[in-house]
């Protein structure tokens, strides 16, 4: 690659969705702030066929070429190929499968797209999203107690996202905003079950993505919704209510949503093992 570009192409190849490639590589590329990878995701490559046209746009915008194919004879060619045109390739799976069998003493079953296979877990995370979709932003608070985490805060505390965050991986979760001269719905009040998570951030934080917010909708004239001292008093007014009923806080005022939604299930988890069998 020339030492002047900014740009690289990147060839992730699966025989699957592409998920697990797509996740590891843009997580190793924002290590490096001053290249930016240029994306070419194939999924579903099972077949000589459909290999052959990812090799040919490989051999026209030759970079780095991340695979998880599970066919030895994909492979194999795939790898010949990126050998002859001289650029790097590298199996995400291979050397962890390796590593695997090693450990275990069997080999893999090669089942293709293993991972989603419609089990008890996938019907899980199917339910928990109906749930979260159902209940999301204050509505349907009756059913509250069914949820297994519940995120309070004031607007913009990325309560939405990472209530389907956290519904994709199968846990059940509501959303209620807390908003300044509103009563808090009575069934939030009295909640034993579920986990209660107060998402807060810096008054200051706050108001620069409202100003975003505003700004995508041609909103020019809710200056409350941006105002230094009104969104200070709805930071400190959720604040008050997590004190009075004892919710959990997580400031998200750095986080991503990957992060914040880490953090719930790190206290979720927690509070799960701590709790006794029933």
């Amino acid at each position: 690659m020339p030492t002047t570009s900014n740009y690289f192409h990147l060839h992730l190849v699966s025989d699957s969705t592409g998920e697990t490639l797509i996740t590891v590589a843009r997580a190793v590329a924002a290590q490096y702030a001053n290249v930016t990878p240029v994306e070419h995701v194939y999924p579903l490559v099972r077949s000589q066929k459909q290999l052959d046209r990812v090799l040919d746009e490989i051999e026209e915008a030759p970079g780095i070429v991340l695979f998880t194919l599970l066919e030895k004879d994909l492979v194999a060619r795939l790898e010949d190929k990126c050998k002859q045109i001289n650029v790097p390739s590298l199996s995400i799976i291979g050397p962890v499968m390796q590593l695997f069998e090693a450990y275990l003493g069997a080999a893999t079953t090669g089942r293709v797209g293993a991972q989603h296979v419609l089990n008890a877990e996938y019907f899980k995370r199917i339910d928990a999203l109906n749930y979260t979709m159902i209940h999301d932003d204050g509505q349907h608070v009756e059913g509250l107690d069914e949820a297994d985490v519940v995120l309070v805060g004031v607007s913009r505390t990325s309560k939405t996202p990472t209530s389907i965050y956290l519904a994709n991986r199968g846990i059940r979760t509501a959303n209620v905003p807390l908003v300044p001269g509103i009563p808090v719905p009575h069934q939030l009040e009295t909640l034993k079950k579920p986990l209660v998570v107060s998402l807060h951030a810096t008054p200051e934080r706050l108001i620069q993505i409202r100003q975003n917010r505003l700004l995508t909708m041609g909103d020019r004239d809710n200056d409350t919704y941006i105002d230094k001292q009104s969104v200070a008093d709805e930071v400190a007014f959720a604040r008050r209510l997590s004190a009075k009923f004892n919710w959990a806080l997580l400031d998200v005022t750095r986080r991503s949503i990957e992060e914040t939604a880490a953090a719930v299930m790190k206290l979720f988890n927690d509070r799960q093992r701590s709790r006794p069998s029933e």
